[in-house]
Formats: structure tokens, C-alpha cells, sequence
């Protein structure tokens, strides 16, 4: 029997009507030729014969054009297309320089293990040509806790690991790698395109932090990118490692023909794509189906073999979340053709060695053309023939390129976006730096962040040294707080029943797919979560049988920040700048599978998600809303529509998928003074989308007006103005009332000057705000506080402590202050320059003292001394204006110091006794020495407190034994 081809499926789908009536568009691309070169220099003879094992007689053009480059010690990128041979590019010269000398070391980047393990096997069949043959290994999340320490203590002339690691594992104990950064030549990042975005933004920083501690022991690696095809590699590998980039474009390798087919899924993309997995599979084709979602996924690959219960076993769903050995087992599973299908998210889209594929599906647009040329690549291998399908969705942009199919072919892939300058990003990553080897005035990183160095000083993340030279982190180990594929952490999702762990989610997104009720599914496993904790970072679930999956309602408000750039787009003007989002979830939807009928809406009390972002918005004028209404048009239902169809036709703009952005649409936004419309980064800090967006925002409002324009539908449809993810179920929705506003605007002259922008008044509330400079800030040309300056004219404080006559033990506990009794209470008043002492029995005299002052100051007044005093008066003493220092620092510290470290680390002073002495003295009836004794402590509290009103800090002696600045702000005491 003659094996099926590719060519018995697509006339297998021409032949078939429920298929061949959707057709939308179709494209042939013949095979390419390869073109071959010869290296600027020969390789050593021993990696030749290793290339010859291999069946490699000749390198591509391109691969020599890279090769040389590095070999040059030239940072390169290289951009070419799947299946082009990038490996050899690092390979080779890496191989090379450890041939020439067995100190050299390299480091390998990829962003997943399996990627790792594939390049691992790759590189080693290479080297074992040479003699000695150069060691690698594999240091990552799943090597065991003892070959850790082996290859730390020998580290390999080749090492593979991930982001994660990189941050979390090796940069941290950089110590323990000396040797090897010492002597490393080489660091290779595969699949540089998968960096963009937050994590992408994350990993800019990480670079920065490898190339400081590279530089640190000496070093200065030549980095090699490998990339996908993109606009702009050079760009982005540049933007990532901060070192200049050449980059190597066109792939000379061979390429077999290809088919791409187009198929209109808008009534069922999901049902399509079974249909056509299942004849593929029949034809024994082997393939590959890419979704969009988890869900998704999950459901076609458990459709697809109930359909089919002969083929169950040779087809498996494949994604994020799922635990490193099921990934692992599918990967083999699929290389070695046990497994005939497997559907996937974007997680099977890089280069991992799953053998020779037919037949790629495409379950909706995937967003780029970059990953559609990524996913397209897998298939085909080995010169066969492949074909390629896109099933469209019933979404907006997926039916815009069913009824456009030459705009879809004719589409360049685009930018790759990162925005290593979020704050919340960039912030996080100064206090791992800074962790890893102090930071100090010259060091590039403080040098171009000055502000947010400032800031982590003044929030206790960063404490400066005595003289004000250094920065060390606060913590010992931040990184284990900075996830690189999210914003947060990550969060766990446990099987109540078996205690075992069934997945992950980014805990800024927990709140939307692990709220308590939401359905998850794990491969093929229903379950329903029955809560959520993001305290302990945890999501539990219980296995159950259900006919519906969870769709999320939530809330939104959209504050402006700031204004960054505003120009006019047509009639109206468009803004960009930095937003405060607030979204409250409100409930669930249960939505059936079967037919996709509402269940039924779950009420949900959750706190609200707030973050600011980067965002840009229009305007839409005053004429048009009031010419809208005039023609009864549902004008709120309108800019909703409008806002859903631009967030799905931005994806025509920039690298982004409609999930990784936000919008709101706003009858009148007060700090607008109009109706708005706005579209978000829907991340922290952001991440570029939104600055592309403004670039385009004509070409984002022509597209937008085409597709609601063009689809056929009469009141509005997922095709061109409903969105899946909308937080109120695409109420109120009207189609044609987003029409009229687009017409408005796109017909509107341009308004003058900045017309439609944030109010002055709002503009000045809501712009950055510098901390108040206060009693702690005036003064001297160095902002410090000198002499007579330190306090008002008429401020009067006070400091207070005092001593018990029962020790804690004595009362059953510090819980029970209010029994301790008074041996005696010190007051310094700062308006005579003198103390005051009280006994028990004088408390309602101190009482009337007290109030008369304009501030107390203490040390740990609030939680003992007050505590104390409770027991012996009915007062309110915390409504006194109070300063307690030891709880000012615990509240940027985290943890506490003792008065007599603060005073002999800040003052050189110390104390004269101890709590416990006093109690002793007490029962000796010594009251002249507790006096003596609580007169110096008060003394020291007076002295730090003026301290740090001059200075803006106190110093101490942190764990690594430096004394450091601990900031205290009491500016603006004089004002209470």
C-alpha cells in the first residue's frame, strides 16, 4: 500500500463539502535550492571530521557569515527561518575555542528544559570528535541537588540552563561560579524572539545583571542570538544585552514546498479542526494542531479522541502547566511516532526535536506573523511536502484575514517590543543587582536609573552605606520575588483529593483563572477550584465531572497618571501615557460546552487588582456623541464596540495577542472631560504595546472600521464586536452606533492645541508627586537639615520612656503590658531643654503634659510604652501625635533593631544598663539609678531622632557586617 501524502489530504479537502465550501484563500510556495560557503578560515581538522559524522559536508551561506562573525568575537544575531541550521552557528565556534583551550567555558541560554536537553544531545554528538572532548552539563530546576553541587564545583566548558536558573540559581551565589565567569568566552541565547513583552523586559535585566558579573571576575563574553523571523532582530538583542548587534537575515538553507489553505471556521473553528485532525490522521499523516488557549487544547484533544476511540492513544494534548515529566514523555512520544497527533499551545512553537511533521492546524490566528511562520516551519522537515492550515476563528481579526486573504499573505512579520525601563520591573532587578555585588555611584545601573535607586532608598530596599557611596539590597535574596514570565510570582494549583500539584498560573492572573468556582482542565481532567489563597500562593481544586467551563465578569476603572505625547488622529485627539487600572472581579459565568448557553452568573467577592500601565486613548468629541444620540443610537454601546474591535485588530500593529491587552470605553471621563476610549497594556509597568499603538492609531481606526464594516452580521458578533473576554458579557454591544462614531471621527477636522486632553486640574492632581520635603528635607545645599533649621519656630516635642515594676514573665506574657505597673516615666521637653520625671501615681499628671506637646517620639512606644500606661489611665494615648522610631524602621526594614544598636552604630554611643537591671533595681528600691538609667535612653532617643531629621537616616550594621543607612522621612511632623 502506498504511503498517503500531503497531496491525498488537500484533494481530500477539496472533495469535501463541510471543508471545501470554507475555503478562504490558498497559497503554494515552492522548495528553495540551498546556497553553500566556505568559511573565512578552516575549521580545526577534528570538528570537520565531527561534521562529516554528522552527514554535514558544507555550511549554509548564512552559517558562515555567522560563524565568522563570532569568530571574530562580533556579538551576532541570527534571524533565519525554522529548520535552518542555527545550532551549528554557536556550536562551532564554541567547540572551536574549547578545542584551542580547556579553560574556556560558554553558557547556554534557552527558554525551555526540553529545548536544553534537545541542543545537549546535539552538541555532544558533535564533540565527540574532539579529543579531549569538551564536558558539558545541564544545570537547571529538575538536576538533582547533589550534581548541582558537582557541577559547581566543576563546572563544564559548556553549560545549558534557563532564564530561571540563571536568575534565581547562578547569579545569586556567583561566588560559587567563579572559575567559570571567570573564563567565559561564549553565552548563546536561543530563541531570542520568545524575550519580549514582560518577560522579555525581565530579561534585559538579566543580562545586565550577567554582563556586570561577568565584568566583575573580568570577563567579556561574545553573546550569539538565535531568533525567529522578525522585523527587528538587531533591535531587540541589542535592547536585551545592552552590547552593539549584527545581525544575519536571509536563510540560505534548503526549504520544501509548502501549502497554506485558509479555512473560515466562524461556525466552528474548534469542529473544523477536529474534522481535518481526524482525516489527517486516518491518511496517517503526522500532526501537529496549535490553539490559542489552555482550554482550548484540552478540549480538542478530548473531542478528537471520544470521536475516535481507535486513535486515543495516539493523540495528546501538550502545554504550559503541565509538569515536567508529562511534557517530556509527549516529546518522546512524538519523536519516536508513538503518538501520531498532539495538540498544542504555543508552547510546542520552538525548536524542540519532535521529528518529522505533515500537516500543521492552526486553530485560529496566533497572533503574529512570526509565530504563524514559527508553527508553519515544524512541518516538512526533510524536504517532504507539508501543508499548513488556518482555521479561523469567529473573532475579529481572524475573520478580517478570512475576507482578506491577500492582505494575510502579503503580511511582514512584525516588531518584537520590550520596555526594560518599567519601573515595577526595573526596580525589582536594582535590588537583585545589588544583592548580588553592591551598587555604587558610578555603576552603570545607578548612573541611569537614578530615580528609581532614590526611590528603593527611600523604601528601605536599598540602603546606602555611611558615606553614601554604595548600595546594598535590604534583602538577602529579592530574586525569589520576581517571577520572569509574569509580573508576580507564580501560584500553584492543587488536587485536594492526592495533595499533588497539577499546574501553575501567574499570580497576576490568578484572579481571573483560579477565582473559587473556576472550572480548569488538565489534560483531559476536569476540575473546579475551591479557592484561592494569594497569601500562601496556593489554588485548590477537586476533581469533578461538569458540562460547563467559567467565564469571568469583572469591572473596570481607568485613572490618568500622565500625559506622555498627544497628537491629532483625524478629528479627534489620541493620548499616551501612564494609567492607574483598577478591575474588580464581580463574578463567574458558567457557560455550557455543548452550545455555549449561560448557565447562570456566580456572584464573587474578591479584592480589587490594581496596577499602573502604559496606556493610549482617543477622545471622542462632544459633536460626535451628541450627532450619535441625535440619529438614536445606543452611542455607550457604540464606543464599547469600537473598543473591543480596535483591541482585536491591534494585533495587525504589533506582536501581541488580545489577551495580553486591556481597554475601557467611558461615556465622560472626568479627567478627559469627554467620552474616551482606552487601550492598555494589560501587565504592570506595560511592556511597548500601547507607545506602538499610538504610532499606528490611523491605521488601528481604518482597520477597525473595516472589519465591523465588512462582517455581515446586523447587531454586532464575535466576528467583528464582541470580545471573549469581556468582563460584561458584550453588554451593551452596538455595531452600528460604533460605526456612526467612527464615521464622526474619521470626518471630524482636527482639533487645536490639545482639545479633548486631561484637564489642568486633574492634570495637576494626578501628576508624579515628590515626596514632601518637610522638617526632614529644608535646609543646606546638600538637603540636609542644619543647626536652629531642624524644627519650626514654637514646635515643641517631647521624647518618652519608661520602666516597669513587673517583668512580662512576672504578668503572664507581653500581651498583658497593662499589669507591668510604672517604676517610673522620663519626658524630655524639647521647648526647655530639660527632663521631667513621673512616678506611678503622677501618670494624670503626665497625661496633662503630654497633650500640650506638638509630637512624642519614642522608641517602641506604641506596642509597650502606651501598653503600659493603658493599665494606670483611661487616656487615649494613641491619640496623641506620636513618633514611634522602632516602628517607623520595622515598617521599611521588615525586621527590627534594638535602641542600643541604632545609638552605637548612628551616635557611638550605647546604653548604661538593661530592662532587666532595672527590674532589679526596682526590687532594691534603687529608684534614683532606674531614673539615672531611663534618663540616658531617653537622652539616645532624643539624639537619633534629631539625627535623623538632619540627615534623613540612621545607620546600622547589617548581616554582612557594613553599616548602612536605614531612611527615615519625618518630614511634614510639623504639620500634625
Amino acid at each position: 500500500m502506498t504511503e498517503a501524502t500531503v497531496a491525498d489530504l488537500l484533494a481530500l479537502v477539496e472533495q469535501t463539502p463541510w471543508l471545501s465550501v470554507d475555503i478562504a484563500g490558498r497559497r503554494f510556495f515552492p522548495g528553495r535550492e540551498p546556497r553553500f560557503g566556505t568559511p573565512a578560515r578552516p575549521w580545526p581538522a577534528p570538528l570537520r571530521r565531527g561534521l562529516d559524522l554528522m552527514g554535514v559536508g558544507e555550511l549554509y551561506e548564512h552559517q558562515i557569515r555567522a560563524t565568522d562573525l563570532v569568530r571574530s568575537d562580533r556579538h551576532a544575531v541570527v534571524a533565519t527561518p525554522t529548520a535552518s541550521g542555527k545550532s551549528l552557528i554557536y556550536n562551532l565556534p564554541v567547540l572551536e575555542a574549547c578545542h584551542g583551550d580547556r579553560s574556556a567555558r560558554a553558557l547556554y541560554l534557552f527558554p525551555l528544559k526540553a529545548l536544553a536537553q534537545d541542543q545537549r544531545r546535539a552538541l555532544d554528538a558533535l564533540a565527540a570528535s574532539l579529543f579531549p572532548t569538551p564536558t558539558s552539563a545541564i544545570y537547571d530546576g529538575d538536576t538533582q541537588s547533589s550534581h548541582r553541587t558537582r557541577i559547581r564545583q566543576n563546572p563544564p566548558n559548556i553549560l545549558f540552563t534557563n532564564p530561571d536558573m540563571l536568575h534565581l540559581g547562578i547569579l545569586p551565589s556567583h561566588e560559587r561560579w567563579a572559575g567559570f565567569f571567570a573564563n567565559l568566552r561564549f553565552v548563546v541565547v536561543d530563541e531570542v524572539h520568545t524575550y519580549r513583552g514582560v518577560m522579555g523586559s525581565h530579561m534585559a535585566w538579566v543580562f545586565r545583571r550577567l554582563v556586570r558579573i561577568c565584568r566583575l571576575y573580568g570577563a567579556s563574553p561574545t553573546f550569539v542570538c538565535s531568533s525567529a523571523t522578525i522585523a527587528n532582530p538587531e533591535e531587540l538583542a541589542s535592547s536585551l544585552t545592552g552590547l552593539p548587534m549584527t545581525a544575519v537575515l536571509e536563510g540560505t538553507a534548503a526549504a520544501p514546498p509548502r501549502h497554506m489553505l485558509l479555512i473560515n471556521g466562524v461556525d466552528g473553528a474548534a469542529r473544523k479542526a477536529i474534522g481535518l485532525l481526524q482525516e489527517a490522521m486516518r491518511l496517517g499523516l503526522r500532526t501537529i494542531v496549535y490553539c490559542k488557549s489552555r482550554r482550548m487544547t484540552e478540549l480538542i484533544a478530548l473531542w478528537a479522541s471520544q470521536r475516535d476511540a481507535a486513535e486515543q492513544e495516539r493523540i495528546s494534548a501538550y502545554r504550559a502547566g503541565f509538569l515536567p515529566e508529562e511534557r517530556r514523555e509527549i516529546e518522546a512520544r512524538l519523536s519516536s511516532g508513538d503518538l501520531l497527533a498532539v495538540v498544542s499551545t504555543s508552547a510546542l512553537e520552538l525548536g524542540i526535536d519532535i521529528g518529522g511533521l505533515d500537516v500543521c492546524i492552526l486553530v485560529g490566528y496566533p497572533g503574529s506573523v512570526m509565530a504563524t511562520l514559527q508553527r508553519s516551519g515544524r512541518v516538512g522537515r526533510g524536504g517532504r511536502e507539508a501543508a499548513t492550515f488556518l482555521i479561523g476563528h469567529e473573532d475579529a481579526l481572524d475573520q478580517y484575514f478570512m475576507h482578506h486573504p491577500d492582505e494575510f499573505f502579503a503580511m511582514t512579520p512584525e516588531r518584537a517590543v520590550i520596555n526594560p525601563g518599567n519601573p515595577v520591573v526595573a526596580a525589582r532587578h536594582l535590588q537583585c543587582a545589588a544583592a548580588e555585588a553592591s551598587l555604587h555611584q558610578g555603576d552603570p545601573l545607578v548612573l541611569e536609573n537614578p530615580a528609581l535607586v532614590a526611590g528603593l532608598v527611600r523604601s528601605g530596599e536599598l540602603l546606602q552605606s555611611r558615606d553614601g557611596q554604595e548600595y546594598f539590597s535590604a534583602a538577602r535574596q529579592p530574586h525569589r520575588g520576581v517571577a520572569l514570565r509574569g509580573t508576580g510570582s507564580t501560584l500553584a494549583i492543587l488536587d485536594m483529593d492526592s495533595g499533588e500539584r497539577i499546574g501553575l498560573v501567574d499570580r497576576f492572573r490568578a484572579v481571573f483563572e483560579t477565582h473559587p468556582g473556576a472550572v480548569y482542565l488538565h489534560r483531559g481532567a476536569t476540575y473546579v477550584v475551591a479557592d484561592l489563597d494569594l497569601q500562601t500562593g496556593m489554588a485548590r481544586a477537586r476533581r469533578a465531572k461538569v458540562s460547563y467551563y467559567t467565564r469571568v465578569r469583572h469591572e473596570k476603572s481607568t485613572e490618568i497618571i500622565r500625559i506622555d505625547a498627544s497628537r491629532p488622529v483625524f478629528g479627534a485627539m489620541v493620548h499616551l501615557g501612564e494609567l492607574r487600572v483598577t478591575d474588580q472581579v464581580t463574578g463567574y459565568d458558567r457557560i455550557s460546552v455543548r452550545g455555549g448557553r449561560n448557565l447562570g452568573t456566580v456572584p464573587l467577592d474578591m479584592d480589587p487588582l490594581v496596577f499602573v500601565t502604559r496606556g493610549v486613548w482617543i477622545a471622542i468629541p462632544e459633536t460626535v456623541r451628541r450627532q450619535v444620540e441625535a440619529e438614536m443610537a445606543h452611542f455607550m454601546g457604540g464606543i464599547h464596540a469600537l473598543e473591543h474591535a480596535a483591541i482585536g485588530m491591534m494585533p495587525l500593529l504589533v506582536m501581541t495577542d488580545r489577551s495580553d491587552l486591556g481597554g475601557i470605553s467611558i461615556p465622560f471621563h472626568p479627567q478627559v472631560g469627554s467620552a474616551a476610549v482606552f487601550i492598555y497594556d494589560g501587565l504592570p509597568g506595560g511592556c511597548g504595546l500601547a507607545d506602538q499603538a499610538y504610532a499606528a492609531f490611523e491605521t488601528l481606526l481604518h482597520r477597525t472600521m473595516q472589519v465591523i464594516r465588512d462582517c455581515g452580521c446586523e447587531n454586532g458578533c464575535p466576528s467583528c464586536v464582541h470580545s471573549p473576554k469581556c468582563g460584561s458579557g458584550n453588554r451593551p454591544i452596538a455595531k452600528g452606533a460604533a460605526l456612526r462614531v467612527l464615521e464622526g471621527v474619521m470626518a471630524g477636522v482636527a482639533p487645536e492645541g490639545g482639545a479633548g486632553g486631561m484637564p489642568p486640574a486633574a492634570g495637576g492632581h494626578d501628576a508624579p508627586r515628590t515626596p514632601p520635603m518637610g522638617v526632614g528635607r529644608a535646609g543646606g545645599e546638600d538637603g540636609r537639615i542644619v543647626g536652629a533649621q531642624i524644627l519650626p519656630e514654637g514646635f515643641r516635642f517631647a521624647v518618652l520612656d519608661l520602666e516597669t515594676r513587673r517583668s512580662a514573665q512576672e504578668v503572664g506574657g507581653w500581651h498583658r503590658a497593662d499589669l507591668m505597673g510604672v517604676s517610673c516615666v522620663v519626658v524630655y521637653d524639647s521647648g526647655t531643654e530639660t527632663f521631667r520625671d513621673y512616678l506611678q501615681e503622677d501618670v494624670p499628671r503626665l497625661v496633662g503634659d503630654l497633650v500640650e506637646f506638638d509630637l512624642v517620639v519614642g522608641f517602641n512606644i506604641m506596642r509597650f510604652d502606651y501598653a503600659v500606661l493603658r493599665g494606670l489611665s483611661r487616656f487615649d494615648f494613641a491619640s496623641l501625635p506620636t513618633l514611634d522610631i522602632l516602628g517607623d524602621i520595622h515598617a521599611t526594614l521588615g525586621y527590627r533593631l534594638s535602641l542600643d544598636h541604632l545609638a552605637r552604630e548612628t551616635l557611638g554611643a550605647a546604653k548604661s544598663a538593661s530592662g532587666t537591671q532595672a527590674l532589679t533595681w526596682w526590687k532594691e528600691g534603687r529608684i534614683g539609678d532606674i531614673v539615672t538609667y531611663c534618663r540616658q535612653d531617653v537622652a539616645v532617643t532624643r539624639d537619633l531622632f534629631l539625627y535623623g531629621l538632619r540627615h534623613g537616616h540612621l545607620l546600622f550594621r547589617n548581616k554582612a557586617e557594613k553599616i548602612v543607612r536605614v531612611p527615615v522621612d519625618w518630614g511634614g511632623l510639623a504639620g500634625r
